[in-house]
């Protein structure tokens, strides 16, 4: 036996094939379920025989078994009957031929596919094995979810006799094996950090299992944590010596020496990618492959693959790859370099044309055909006039014979159709700067620009290794400039190469500005904007205007209802205007309704937009229009988010309007796949007319600052903001771009710096009568007071708080001092305050309705709670808070929360859940940068010393102590008293 558990039999032989209505559960409390209506299973005794019959795999149970699996050796004076009982009353719940009786036992027949929850269970578990062994771990770890996900608490929950308890053990062994596979597997995908929390709690509820000892102590090493890494090793042995007095198994021992070692190999090497071979073979139309091609391998790869299969004894068809890509991706140079590899495929011939698409004078097909068919010995006096006939007798040439076609530069598909091949045998690659989505059956390659490692391995081949080893910096800034692409950066190193006495860094410096960068990428009939200027001049004039004015935004990308508003064009046509530049190459599709530009043709854009534009106004409004329609949206995701906050009332008006969202989900989609584009979009407004509508954006889009992901570019777009208010003498701007940089330094938990704009920004809203950033300045530094243990001060700012929300009927803004005032009192001594405030503020944000903020309301109170020695009603307060910062995606506030958690559970002395919220808080990151991180790994300290894991615990608090005297805690003082026993000991 493999040890893995079987099933029961799906079906008799002969059974009818369609799924029973019938479900049912063993891995959690036995249960049956008739299209989705629970079924009544009756009493224990009478679940624990069901139970038995199903884990039968559809063999009959004899009375005496049965009687055995219910009672064990201890059996009633009417177990025979009771059985009999128990039997009926199932058949008569069951489907008619499920509950079969059969050589005075009984059996469970019939079952449909997927009808019990092991079953399903164990294929899962086997497709999830099979995919592992092929490779896929993607797959594998989500198949091996899929499974895991079936349990539902305890398997055989609540079913008494020794059969079930036996079963009970087996299959919960079984699930720790799955768990073990599949966090292996998360290893193996590089989620170490990710898994560090599950493991932490699973070694908590099974100290003595090894192998998740084994895969904690190397997600620690994999996340940078050695030192605790060694600490679960110390704690494990010292564990396995009281308990069972035994030592680690050698594979424990072993990873122990690996990371002292410092073991390279713990990290999983990557597996070379084989070179294809090319082989020499006449004739010779194709040009010269470049001597110093680099990178592509996995198109080289797939195109070999193609054209191998078309060249093949069991080729069918002609194979065609049609290459797209925008002009200077190096389109030509990998179908050259791909066509002399295969030229052993294709023994009778190799032909090539330049079919000039990109120019205004493309190629006539019967002008190429001409040529094509001399080139494969047909006379002249042999080849027919009109194109019909010259394809047809090209077709007849090439038939029986191994031909490999290269069109270059192809117009469109029209162009290309009458050059195919039509026997097997044949192929064709085609390059062009159009997707050819009009070519049946051909197989489409879009090439994007190089990796970073391969754009710096063709400046390093071009420009020659000694001169980029000691400037690897500034040559990644040159092919950074270059955005990557294959032409630009051909171009900028041959222009070095020819100069010795310029170093790397004065190639960076000359394609540091933008303005000059299209100029300096030139080099004799080389030139990156004549490469542009080609397909910009093929546009008609409602591409052409799209292209120039979509050029001017910063974005990284902009999505379909942002460029209508650029364009000041219904969607429809937007998106019809878009996807035909995207047919050109010179426009990106990102995603479904996203759109982007490579960086130089970006400025290339920029450049047509400055020239042609008329008028000249124009570029001005489209930027407008963007603004004003980031700025009413943002707004209105504000409004949905936080109902009842005065924020909104006071923003800049606009006259391009926003999206409209149905639900809350809705509208913090937008904002969170909008985070780069619209940041990008208030910071080009600073500097211009527009700069008091970008700081309302800033501000309407605050959520970002505390999201995480998005914290360290909201951050930059802040100082942005206010230098550029200060630098225009705008005191009513530069007082709200103050508060919202006061916030990024609250997130951060630099309290100073966020004290000092705080009180800048309550000067300056006072003297430009301001009343939305006069609340959040002294509420912010009522925040700033607590934290910095200055309550007397704290309080005064948030009663100042509350009474500026309430002269401006901001109710949202009372029921947040209202929270915060809540933590001072807390803070204070005065528990009863706390609470009583907390739940002040609750009553507000119930009176608004749901809204992000009585998550912190929440929050506050769970706080308050805790130190009341409340846990359980803390815990409650507090999961709620979680689940609403989760949906909402403010992912430091979700960390942050995590930790409150787990000092609810040290108070209620549930150490294992305290230790695994503390790590996932680790993970996740906390609202308060390394002053909150201090308290996490002190809490986490604490849970494992209780756990009798002392020596990670020691090394938590070593890791917490330099945080805590950094912040000036008085917490420093309580980690050095505990330390300083085990210091001792």
């Amino acid at each position: 036996m493999d040890g893995v558990p079987r099933g029961p039999e799906q079906r008799r032989p002969g059974s009818s094939t369609e799924p029973a209505a019938l479900r049912f559960g063993v891995l959690g409390p036995v249960r049956a379920w008739r299209d989705d209506e629970p079924v009544a299973t009756g009493s224990p005794q009478q679940r624990a025989l069901l139970a038995a019959l199903l884990l039968r795999e559809g063999r009959t149970a004899t009375a005496a078994e049965l009687i055995d699996a219910l009672w064990g050796e201890e059996p009633p004076s009417q177990a025979l009957a009771a059985v009999r009982t128990y039997a009926s009353r199932l058949r008569k719940v069951l489907d008619p031929g499920v509950l079969v009786s059969e050589s005075g036992g009984y059996a469970v027949r019939g079952l449909g596919e997927g009808a019990l929850d092991l079953a399903a269970a164990q294929e899962l578990a086997a497709e999830a094995e099979k995919a592992r062994n092929t490779g896929d771990l993607c797959h594998a770890r989500e198949v091996l979810n899929r499974a895991l996900s079936l349990w539902d608490g305890e398997t055989l929950a609540g079913v008494p006799g020794p059969y079930a308890e036996a079963q009970r053990v087996r299959l919960e062994e079984w699930r720790l094996r799955l768990l073990e596979s599949r966090l292996d597997m998360d290893l193996e995908q590089g989620c170490h950090a990710e898994a560090v929390s599950e493991l932490t709690a699973l070694t908590a509820a099974h100290p003595l299992r090894e192998r998740l000892r084994e895969l904690l102590m190397l997600a620690l090493y994999r996340s940078g944590r050695q030192a605790e890494a060694l600490a679960v090793y110390a704690d494990t042995r010292r564990l396995l010596a009281d308990e069972l007095g035994v030592d680690p198994r050698p594979g424990l021992q072993e990873l122990q020496q690996r990371i002292l070692r410092a073991d390279p190999n713990l990290a999983e090497p990557s597996a070379p990618v084989a070179e294809p071979v090319a082989g020499p073979v006449r004739p010779a139309q194709l040009p010269a492959t470049v001597p110093d091609f680099t990178g592509r391998a996995s198109f080289v790869r797939e195109l070999s693959e193609v054209l191998a299969a078309a060249s093949g004894d069991e080729g069918r068809v002609m194979a065609v790859s049609a290459l797209a890509g925008i002009g200077g991706v190096g389109k030509t140079t990998l179908a050259v370099h791909v066509a002399h590899a295969a030229r052993s495929s294709f023994p009778d011939g190799q032909l090539y044309v330049d079919l000039q698409g990109a120019g205004s004078r493309s190629a006539e097909p019967e002008t190429v055909l001409g040529s094509f068919l001399r080139a494969l010995g047909t006379a002249d006096s042999a080849i027919p006039d009109s194109l019909e006939e010259r394809a047809a007798l090209y077709r007849s040439v090439l038939d029986g014979r191994k031909v490999l076609v290269l069109l270059d530069n192809a117009r469109d598909a029209a162009q290309v159709r009458p050059l195919l091949p039509g026997t097997a045998g044949c192929a064709a690659l085609v390059t062009s700067r159009v997707r050819m989505v009009g070519l049946a059956g051909a197989h489409l390659i879009d090439l994007d620009v190089m990796s970073p490692e391969e754009a710096l391995a063709l400046f390093t081949r071009i420009v020659g290794e000694e001169r980029v080893a000691s400037e690897r910096d500034a040559a990644l800034d040159v092919v950074a400039a270059c955005g990557f692409l294959p032409l630009a950066i051909r171009i900028a190193a041959s222009r070095l190469a020819a100069r010795r006495t310029w170093t790397v860094s004065v190639l960076a410096a000359k394609l540091a500005d933008e303005r000059r960068r299209l100029d300096e990428l030139q080099a004799g009939d080389l030139a990156v904007k004549a490469t542009f200027e080609l397909g910009y001049g093929q546009l008609e004039p409602a591409q052409a205007r799209a292209f120039r004015l979509l050029g001017l935004a910063d974005g990284p990308d902009i999505s379909l209802a942002a460029a209508a508003a650029v364009l000041d064009l219904p969607a429809e046509d937007t998106e019809d205007l878009l996807e035909s530049l995207v047919d050109t190459s010179l426009l990106e599709s990102a995603a479904p309704g996203r759109y982007r530009f490579h960086d130089l043709v970006r400025l290339y854009a920029r450049a047509c937009a400055e020239r042609d534009e008329q008028p000249p106004s124009e570029r001005e409004t489209a930027m407008s229009r963007l603004l004003d329609f980031y700025l009413a949206t943002a707004a209105g995701v504000y409004a949905i988010e936080r109902p009842g906050d005065r924020l909104v009332h006071h923003l800049e008006a606009t006259r391009y309007p926003g999206l409209h969202f149905n639900d809350r989900q809705e509208a913090l989609d937008w904002l969170y796949s909008e985070a780069n584009s619209l940041l990008a979009c208030a910071r080009q407004a600073f500097g211009t007319d527009r700069l008091r509508r970008g700081v309302d954006l800033l501000w309407a889009a605050k959520d970002l600052g505390e999201s995480g992901a998005n914290s360290k570019q909201y951050e930059t777009v802040a100082f942005t903001a206010r230098d550029a208010a200060q630098s225009v003498g705008d005191p009513h701007s530069e007082g709200r771009a103050r508060t919202a940089l006061t916030n990024v330094h609250l997130v951060a938990g630099r309290y100073e710096e966020a004290d000092e704009e705080a009180r800048q920004a309550e000067l300056l809203a006072r003297a430009a009568e301001d009343p939305t950033p006069l609340f959040w300045a002294s509420n912010d530094r009522g925040i700033i007071g607590l934290n910095q243990g200055r309550y007397q001060d704290a309080e005064q700012h948030l009663l100042r708080a509350i009474e500026v929300s309430r002269e401006d009927e901001n109710l949202a803004g009372e029921a947040s001092a209202l929270c915060n005032l809540s933590r001072v009192h807390l803070a204070m001594g005065r528990t009863s305050l706390a609470i009583t405030l907390a739940q002040e503020g609750i009553g507000v944000y119930g009176r608004l309705g749901t809204t992000v903020r009585l998550a912190n309301a929440k929050y506050a109170l769970g706080l308050a709670l805790t130190e009341a020695e409340r846990p359980r009603d803390a815990l409650h307060e507090l999961t709620e808070a979680l689940d609403m910062f989760r949906t909402n995606r403010q992912r430091l506030w979700e960390g942050t929360t995590h930790f409150r958690i787990a000092q609810a559970h040290l108070v209620g002395q549930n150490y294992p859940q305290a230790a695994q919220h503390a790590e996932q808080a680790l993970t996740i990151g906390s609202i308060g940068g390394d002053r909150v991180r201090a308290g996490v790994l002190t809490t986490l300290g604490r849970a494992l010393h209780a756990l009798g894991q002392t020596d990670r615990a020691r090394v938590c608090w070593l890791e917490a102590l330099p945080l805590h005297e950094q912040a000036g805690s008085p917490e420093a003082g309580t980690v050095r008293a505990l330390l300083s026993p085990l210091a001792v000991a």
